[in-house]
């Protein structure tokens, strides 16, 4: 099976208008059995004497298999196919967030409270005293999902009213994993100062900031002008989430061969947004040696790069200075992560790895390489699919670090709170549980955001950047403890 026989499937539901002709359903079932559709309810919406509209629910592979199937259904004679939709869509109506307040609005004296004239004193305390606004507004636990739109998921430059719906997402995520409530502000530009002036501005109504889908290298510009004008944590959370996350299974993973992480060679393709940020945090994690590759071959010692973390990763990693293609520098090797594209590492390449290899194939939705392919030849594989072992989702790291960030009022997220936030989502799983298809938890194992916000509030307490410590009742209420 190559890579892109893997498809996701999904529900449709088409309907579909026909005659009341004895047979015609029949028809219309052996149509969608033909080009390969599996019917998983009928139900009739509609009937006269002479028609019938019928909801029909259907499994597919992807779209092109829905279209197969639409158009076997339009060439039966007596039928029109009203309507196509799937539950994603249908999940999408009307978007996926709300805004909903904590105090019933049903009298006089509740208004007169929550908003006008009662408000104005509470106005006036934060006046006074701006600090109140954390404990006096929802400030406190409000993150801004913050995007250009111009590297969307596995979509690119999609824009930001295309983007919009991944935001929302990503704000339910906060919300549902962490306790954290969240807000997507989709940036109709691409200018990188217009972006950290808008920012800026609307930064006092936020405890904390995600950047989300901004393409690269403008992201780390973005990200540290911004961490350098607020006092609020801000994190691109291509970059940093996926490398916690990653560094997280890694230290599992290494478990299971038997290797310590400063032992190990490892190999990145793709040092964009997270390549780079996941190279950064390896080597403070403090790895023996990592080498960064893109289609330039490897990042060498002494060459100059036009990116600053493909320079970053050429002027610190790379030890013995390999250079050539992935399959040269990636012989021998003890790991590779792949945060690139389908098909981008070649079975010869995995079989010239060190014994016991560990593979990352993070590209989604279609890995570097099938880990069906891979699997007789390497220790340990992940990537970044539901439907495999070992999925490595940003969703792990993200509600936690803001939680615990938030927590204790921290006015950045560093770099000791990250690599907090790793080995506590490897330590969720126990040392006796690790297996070479468990090295990572489940995004559901509620586990695992307690364990990440606890590290992470500590870890912003211990490097001085917490401005509030927890105290035991705060932890109980917020689930930090």
């Amino acid at each position: 099976m190559t890579n892109h026989d893997m498809k996701i499937g999904f529900t449709a539901v088409v309907r579909v208008e026909q005659s009341r002709q004895i047979g015609t359903f029949a028809k219309i079932a052996d149509a969608i059995a033909r080009v390969g559709g599996r019917i998983g309810a009928v139900d009739v919406s509609q009937a006269t004497r002479h028609s019938a509209v019928r909801d029909i629910t259907i499994e597919v592979s992807d779209e092109d298999h829905l279209k197969r199937v639409v158009d076997a259904i339009s060439e039966i004679e007596g039928t029109h196919v009203v309507d196509i939709s799937d539950r994603t869509f249908l999940a999408h109506l009307g978007g996926k967030i709300e805004v909903v307040g904590r105090i019933p609005l049903n009298n006089r004296d509740a208004l007169s409270r929550v908003y006008t004239p009662g408000v104005a004193r509470v106005c006036l305390a934060i006046a006074d005293d701006p600090s109140k606004a954390y404990t006096l507004t929802a400030k406190a636990n409000m993150v801004a999902v913050v995007t250009d739109g111009t590297a969307v998921l596995g979509l690119g430059d999609i824009g930001p009213f295309a983007a919009l719906p991944v935001m929302e997402g990503k704000a339910m995520l906060f919300k549902e994993f962490g306790r954290v409530d969240a807000f997507p502000i989709c940036l109709d530009t691409k200018d990188v100062d217009a972006i950290v002036e808008t920012v800026v501005h609307i930064a006092p109504g936020f405890g904390g900031i995600n950047l989300e889908d901004i393409s690269s290298p403008r992201c780390f510009e973005v990200e540290r002008r911004l961490i350098e004008r607020l006092d609020i944590p801000v994190m691109h959370d291509d970059q940093h989430g996926t490398a916690v996350v990653i560094l997280a299974a890694l230290v599992n993973a290494l478990k299971v061969v038997g290797k310590k992480l400063e032992d190990v060679r490892i190999v990145i393709l793709g040092i964009g947004a997270a390549g780079g940020s996941c190279a950064r945090l390896l080597l403070s994690a403090g790895a023996g040696d990592v080498i960064g590759v893109g289609l330039e071959g490897a990042y060498v010692r002494g060459a100059t790069y036009d990116n600053p973390m493909k320079q970053w990763i050429a002027d610190n990693g790379n030890k013995d200075a390999r250079s050539g293609s992935l399959e040269g520098v990636v012989k021998d090797a003890d790991v590779f992560i792949g945060l690139s594209g389908p098909d981008a590492l070649s079975l010869d390449a995995v079989k010239s790895m060190a014994k016991d290899a560990i593979v990352f194939a993070m590209a989604n939705p279609v890995p570097e390489i099938s880990p069906d392919l891979a699997e007789p030849y390497v220790a340990v594989i992940a990537t970044g699919r539901s439907d495999y072992p070992n999925q490595v989702n940003n969703v792990l790291a993200f509600p936690g670090i803001f939680r615990g960030a938030l927590d204790v009022r921290a006015s950045r997220i560093n770099e000791p709170m990250l690599l907090a936030a790793a080995h506590a989502i490897a330590g969720v799983i126990g040392d006796d549980e690790v297996l070479a298809d468990y090295v990572i938890p489940s995004v559901f194992d509620k586990r695992v955001v307690e364990a990440v916000s606890r590290a992470v509030s500590s870890a912003a307490i211990e490097s001085g950047v917490a401005r509030k410590r927890m105290k035991s009742e705060e932890a109980v209420r917020t689930g930090s403890a």
